[in-house]
């Protein structure tokens, strides 16, 4: 049995959610969609799904063969009850493949910002621990500006920016836009790798680097929190399905 990671990028892993899943005893089946590899044929021997972040957005199928596969390989995995988390794109491939909208954004959203959470984000297991307001870091060019049916009357976090940087389809199957899962090097990595785009969008790739150092500590803890809720209460191993 093992969680299937789908990525679409050679920047966008796992990183510390893969780290933490791990340390809770899950094997991870990572799928590089972006190097060619094939999405799993059936659910068999597949405990849930973790879809994680990309340039590249939802619309995009004329460029990327693989999104439309994964769009349905997540309405499966989702239809037949098993854990679903996206991370930035993935979050918005979610929200397509089950009936939600997703458009660009009229400005970017980069950099360190600070997530709000509502009401039913309070009372949301997935974010016991978290505090109401949280300095997060983002870096996405679309977002979901509708969420799909079967969730929370109105998303679990949001920036001004963004209103749905966290929401619940049924019970198990969230999105999350914002990264909590990068680490220092990986932040720095995105920062280089993006830079034009970074600037261009408006936002000086250095002065955002420069604010790890005040920033890091805390988005860790409480990043590392949502990874440990993660692996705790959505991808349980007393869960697990019998193959």
């Amino acid at each position: 049995m093992a969680i299937v990671v789908t990525e679409h990028h050679p920047l966008e892993t796992a990183a510390r959610l893969g780290e933490i899943l791990r340390d809770h005893g899950h094997r991870l089946r990572v799928v590089k969609l972006h190097a060619g590899d094939s999405l799993p044929e059936d659910l068999d021997n597949i405990d849930g799904l973790v879809s994680m972040g990309g340039p590249m957005g939802v619309a995009e199928t004329d460029q990327h063969d693989w999104i439309e596969p994964e769009m349905a390989f997540i309405k499966q995995a989702h239809d037949a009850g098993l854990p679903v988390t996206g991370i930035c794109l993935g979050a918005q491939l979610i929200a397509k493949a089950l009936g939600g909208e997703v458009a660009t954004m009229d400005q970017p959203e980069i950099g360190w910002g600070e997530v709000e959470t509502s009401f039913f984000g309070t009372v949301d297991p997935i974010l016991f621990g978290v505090p109401w307001k949280t300095p997060q870091f983002h870096a996405h060019g679309d977002e979901v500006t509708k969420c799909p049916p079967g969730g929370t009357p109105i998303p679990l976090m949001s920036t001004k920016a963004c209103k749905a940087q966290a929401f619940r389809v049924g019970m198990t199957t969230y999105g999350f836009q914002f990264h909590f899962e990068w680490n220092r090097e990986l932040i720095g990595t995105f920062l280089e790798t993006f830079k034009d785009w970074v600037t261009r969008s408006g936002f000086d790739a250095d002065r955002v680097r420069s604010e790890c150092d005040s920033r890091y500590d805390l988005y860790r803890h409480i990043g590392d929190r949502l990874c440990e809720n993660l692996s705790t209460l959505v991808y349980p191993l007393d869960k697990r399905r019998s193959a």
